[in-house]
């Protein structure tokens, strides 16, 4: 079906389903497609409240342009796949973080520039999925992932031999442009397929493959970095993104079919983009993922000093107490998984955002006042980043069911938004002394802010107003 003309506003889908339904679909092959019309009672609570015109929307995105569209659910195939994708990012960053303290040592460094080549390659990220999302929302999906992939396994051998520490975070910048391609080009799936719960669910069973990262990423990083030294590790990083490129052009056919591509350049995709400003409940869901981020990250850049320097913690008791803390960031996503078929994405949101500020605040006071002692300190961070994992997936379904017929840029968006603010606000932690109340203190001031936003910002502590967001 010929698609309107992308100038003319026309109404996007419904923008989640409410508690119990289930509807996934999508006219096109494989894993490209746009959301089916939510369900009556999610309908009629949309037209109370509807969303926002969508440049070049074909119609309801998708369920107009092919009604005889076979519908899909979420199986091990989409997990696998786009897990994997998704979780490029992550392994880049997490197994390296044994090696941060070398790396500061070996380039003559301090700890806070060390910390930028982690932060700096989110800051890369964000700025690679604002450019990649629109992208393959006008050449599709499979091209960008392929280009971009293949620029971290060239930039990842490029920081294995940088000769200073403002040369490898430039070069970090670049590896986290590059591989967002396969973030966001991953997230632009899942929504082409589903909404509601079924977009929710399908995140959070992501979370057990992207979990795998900080389980064994870290051991392996500095099994590698004690053998081989920090530099190896980058080496061992192209090899895979090189076998991620190779699982990407076997198994990933293009999804995207050429009636369905957006036309235009840098002002379409600026065009997109300004239409996704001026929807404040969309910008308001997509920053909660990066808020949450920035506390995971800020968790993630700290740990190794505060647990190596502060504690006297070995690398390799680091990267098992890294592993038991990813088993929650894991146990966390799975049980939202569950929950999420019976309780709506944004009452999950409304009751995790207010949990994380009471735990943050305890670690806080545990970190100022030392009760506990080391144990004490990591079992509320584990407690914590147990529900890291329950807002990014359902605030995402929630704000990618709003924008269906650009679901590229919309992805694209909130990916920018979780790896931007990831970056920097974790290095706040560096910058104000790098300790345990330092990294603490952020992570505290971060999640107050993600609920100020979700309260303030949304309808969603509003009477009826949960229904207007799903």
């Amino acid at each position: 079906m010929r698609e309107p003309d992308p100038q003319v506003p026309v109404p996007d889908a419904p923008a989640v389903p409410a508690p119990g339904t289930v509807t996934p679909s999508v006219p096109a092959p494989s894993t490209a497609a746009s959301a089916a019309p939510a369900t009556a009672a999610a309908a009629a609570a949309d037209a109370a409240a509807p969303g926002p015109a969508v440049p070049g929307a074909p119609g309801t995105a998708g369920a107009a342009d092919a009604p005889d569209s076979p519908r899909y659910r979420p199986d091990a195939k989409h997990v696998l796949l786009l897990g994997t994708m998704a979780a490029l990012p992550a392994v880049s960053t997490d197994i390296y973080l044994p090696s941060l303290p070398e790396v500061a040592r070996d380039l003559g460094t301090t700890a806070a520039a060390a910390q930028l080549t982690i932060a700096g390659m989110m800051v890369g990220g964000a700025l690679g999925q604002l450019v990649i999302g629109p992208v393959s929302d006008r050449f599709g999906r499979r091209l960008p992932v392929l280009v971009g992939v293949a620029l971290h396994v060239v930039t990842s051998l490029l920081c294995a031999i940088a000769p200073a520490i403002v040369p490898l975070v430039a070069l970090r910048v670049a590896q986290g442009f590059f591989n967002a391609a396969a973030t966001v080009v991953a997230m632009a799936l899942i929504r082409d397929r589903f909404v509601g719960s079924d977009a929710s669910r399908l995140m959070s069973r992501l979370m057990l493959v992207i979990g795998v990262a900080p389980l064994f990423a870290p051991s392996v990083g500095g099994l590698i970095a004690g053998e081989l030294g920090w530099r190896a590790v980058f080496v061992a990083l192209a090899l895979f993104g090189a076998s991620v490129w190779v699982l990407v052009l076997l198994k990933m056919p293009e999804t995207l079919p050429a009636e369905r591509r957006r036309p235009g350049g840098v002002r379409t995709a600026l065009a997109g983009y300004a239409h996704l400003l001026r929807d404040r409940h969309f910008v308001a869901l997509a920053v909660l993922p990066g808020l949450m981020m920035a506390v995971l990250m800020t968790y993630v850049v700290a740990s190794p000093f505060v647990l190596q320097e502060g504690y006297g913690l070995t690398e390799h008791q680091f990267a098992l107490l890294f592993a038991v803390n990813g088993l929650g960031l894991v146990l966390g996503a799975q049980v939202n998984a569950a929950i999420v078929r019976r309780v709506s994405p944004i009452r999950i949101l409304r009751v995790v955002q207010v949990a994380t500020v009471v735990l943050t605040g305890l670690l806080l006071v545990v970190a100022l006042t030392g009760a506990g002692g080391l144990w004490g300190l990591l079992v509320v961070l584990w407690l914590v980043l147990a529900l890291v994992n329950f807002a990014p997936p359902n605030a995402s379904a929630i704000a990618l069911g709003r924008h269906g017929a650009i679901a590229g840029t919309a992805a694209a968006f909130i990916g920018a938004c979780q790896a931007g603010l990831g970056g920097l606000v974790s290095n706040l932690s560096g910058l104000f002394g790098g300790d345990a109340v330092a990294m603490a203190a952020v992570m505290t001031g971060t999640s107050v802010l993600a609920l100020a936003i979700l309260a303030f910002a949304t309808p969603a502590f509003r009477r009826g107003g949960a229904w207007s967001l799903g």
